[in-house]
């Protein structure tokens, strides 16, 4: 873990500190399955951030940093939203200095914008080149990408009340609209007919394959394994909402009262 960025060591450190003081500091406990949602999100980020997967992104493996992508955007986000109860984000996100803000830039229009325009710049072969992969921005990059994220999944995931979540309906039109961006980047990745990024045209990979068959790979985590996992929360959510329908109805093949049956009989008694 020391030898992970500084950016990246900074930004999981405010992530641990601030859970900390957010208990020490309101002397109560999140739910249990709060603290291993938040610790889960934690701990997917230092696997993908540092250590060998982190060492095989600097070796020039492309599809291992598409896939470190894929955490810090789709997994890391959503749990460590779902692992911060709403007292804990209360003083931040009500402070009348940040509300103004917090409440514009966590639309989910605004949120999808901006997620889209940042995840369409850093694979663009000439951004991605000359800044993804040279210090210092490359923490940074993780940083942003792991902020997105976070704006991302919050209309979907928020825990705070006077941030209410988007109802079920919307929350599937907003699964599918994250596909387009992704698929927008992917199939050009994937479909290329030459290596689009010179950063990873180097031999020989770690794995061995040549720098085609890893852009290409890469290409397939991003398209078709966001694909698969955004299936996964769309079922997920689609369970829930007919869930909350099934509450909603009456329950069926339940005997009429008499009284409601015979008015008049009920009446004369």
């Amino acid at each position: 873990m020391w030898e992970a960025d500084p950016a990246t060591f900074l930004i999981l450190a405010l992530l641990a500190g601030a859970y900390a003081y957010g208990i020490l500091a309101n002397q109560r406990w999140p739910l249990p399955k709060q603290v291993v949602a938040y610790l889960f999100g934690l701990a997917s980020m230092v696997a993908v951030l540092t250590g060998p997967l982190d060492q095989l992104t600097k070796e020039r493996s492309f599809f291992i940093y598409i896939f470190q992508q894929m955490v810090l955007i789709f997994v890391a986000p959503p749990l460590l939203i779902l692992g911060t109860p709403g007292w804990m984000l209360r003083p931040v996100l009500l402070n009348r200095f940040v509300e103004p803000i917090a409440r514009r830039i966590t639309r989910p229009l605004f949120a999808f914008m901006l997620f889209s325009a940042v995840f369409t710049l850093v694979h663009f072969p000439a951004v991605c080149d000359r800044i993804c992969h040279v210090h210092p921005f490359y923490g940074d990059v993780h940083t942003m990408l792991l902020i997105t994220g976070l704006l991302l999944w919050f209309p979907m995931t928020s825990t705070l009340p006077e941030y209410p979540r988007m109802t079920y309906p919307m929350q599937i039109l907003y699964l599918f609209l994250f596909m387009i961006p992704m698929t927008a980047v992917a199939a050009p990745i994937t479909m290329a007919e030459t290596v689009l990024y010179t950063y990873y045209y180097v031999e020989p990979h770690p794995f061995g394959f040549t720098p085609m068959a890893d852009q290409v790979l890469g290409g397939l985590i991003m398209w078709v394994g966001q694909g698969v996992y955004l299936m996964f929360v769309f079922s997920a959510i689609f369970f829930r909402w007919a869930q909350r329908d099934d509450q909603d109805v009456p329950p069926i093949n339940r005997q009429t009262p008499v009284r409601m049956l015979h008015p008049q009989r009920g009446a004369s008694a």
